[in-house]
């Protein structure tokens, strides 16, 4: 079982950056390759980007390809997400998943999931 907990979203304007947390619990954290999703009003949850257990492996969404930045922490249990010249478009409620098998770019690959936190960027 593993409990994740996002936090570091809030309002910035546009070329600006934050940092996203996912602290998680249980002693399993780095066995699990961990995701980033977001969802904007209206609209489906959508892939971000995600890190391998150990870390050696990373992959983005083209959408934020060169601006986000994934990496993990396993001996503090988390994992972050740094964003970079952020645009109005990337406005969503940010989650993070963890997950073992299948592809890492499906929903379906991951058991386990945050509550989310809110990324506001304004033009």
């Amino acid at each position: 079982q593993v409990q994740l907990v996002e936090s570091g979203g809030g309002l910035v304007q546009a070329g600006g950056s934050l940092r996203l947390s996912c602290a998680a619990s249980g002693r399993t954290f780095s066995s699990y390759a961990m995701g980033w999703f977001r969802q904007a009003p209206g609209k489906e949850r959508e892939f971000v980007a995600a890190i391998s257990w150990s870390g050696g492996g990373t992959t983005y969404a083209d959408s934020v390809k060169g601006r986000f930045t994934i990496s993990r922490d396993n001996a503090k249990n988390t994992v972050y997400l740094q964003m970079n010249n952020l645009k109005p478009e990337d406005t969503a409620v940010y989650y993070c998943a963890a997950g073992s098998k299948g592809s890492w770019r499906l929903l379906t690959t991951y058991d386990y999931w945050g509550q989310g936190t809110q990324v506001t960027v304004s033009s």
